[in-house]
């Protein structure tokens, strides 16, 4: 599909969100919102290539087996999983299309499920504007959080939502809410040493992806050149013996060191989390 048929693609689907009267109704109750939202939201069980189990959460939007996410949480998967709140597995079977700079990710599911897509806002958001957020933090699945939309400032080049919600390890890829229960943007990062200090992509940067992309396997996505994120909201889902983990430990500080070496000359974030605390640090890789 060339460029312009995908531009009038989405126009098309931005102008049905803006129309239907879903969009139109007063806000929404948190419960209320809740109720109508959590068909829609998903946990994402990631097996990266080194074999560590993480999860991340994602909102089924666009299509009605698409799931729209942070890229960061599948930059480097082998297998990924949704988890619905009503016990429902379904396979990811590939990626359709990603950001890597936006750190967004569109996903394709094993199977279509109707009735279950929310709703996209296609207009931009106001500073202060209340907003909701439903995702798996620290692996507690299905939780909502509410706070405002703090400040919209550009980071990297583009527009960010700031947000006050309470934003956690696990959140990434987590649906931003407005008052009516549509979605204004995706979990992406939160601040070191500040408190309800988030970031979310906004719904518009959506439109740079290609929803008519025929998905790649994960296994063709290991041999493509992928945009390394920061696995900033990613939270692990195992647990190992002291003897596997010390294992794990060295191999996963063995593939930070070589990555390293492949962003010689190029600008490399790190984040570290530990003891309740997250730092980012930021500089050119030698």
């Amino acid at each position: 599909m060339n460029v312009r048929l995908h531009r009038i693609l989405w126009l098309s689907l931005w102008l049905a969100f803006a129309v239907t009267p879903d969009g139109l109704h007063a806000a929404l109750s948190p419960e209320k919102l809740y109720k109508k939202l959590l068909p829609s939201v998903m946990t994402l069980e990631v097996e990266n290539q080194s074999g560590e189990r993480f999860i991340g959460s994602a909102v089924l939007a666009v299509r009605d087996d698409a799931a729209l996410t942070a890229w960061h949480v599948v930059a480097d998967a082998r297998s990924v999983w949704a988890v619905f709140a009503d016990g429902q597995r379904v396979k990811v079977i590939g990626c359709i299309d990603y950001d890597g700079l936006r750190d967004l990710a569109l996903l394709k599911l094993e199977k279509r499920l109707p009735h279950r897509q929310a709703a996209l806002c296609p207009a931009p958001q106001s500073v202060a504007a209340r907003a909701y957020v439903i995702g798996a933090p620290k692996g507690f699945d299905f939780s909502i959080s509410d706070g405002l939309i703090s400040q919209i400032r550009s980071v990297d080049g583009f527009l960010q939502y700031q947000l006050s919600c309470p934003i956690s390890p696990g959140n990434s890829g987590s649906p931003v809410l407005n008052h009516r229960g549509e979605v204004i943007g995706i979990a992406s990062w939160t601040k070191a040493d500040a408190q309800n200090v988030s970031f979310a992509i906004p719904t518009q940067e959506i439109i740079r992806l290609n929803p008519s992309k025929r998905p790649a396997t994960w296994e063709q996505l290991t041999t493509t050149a992928r945009p390394d994120q920061p696995a900033r909201l990613i939270e692990p889902r195992h647990a190992t013996s002291e003897a596997n983990e010390e294992r794990t430990d060295a191999g996963r500080f063995a593939a930070f060191r070589k990555r390293l070496d492949d962003y010689a000359g190029k600008p490399v974030t790190i984040v570290v989390q530990g003891e309740g605390r997250t730092n980012i640090f930021k500089f050119t890789g030698r």
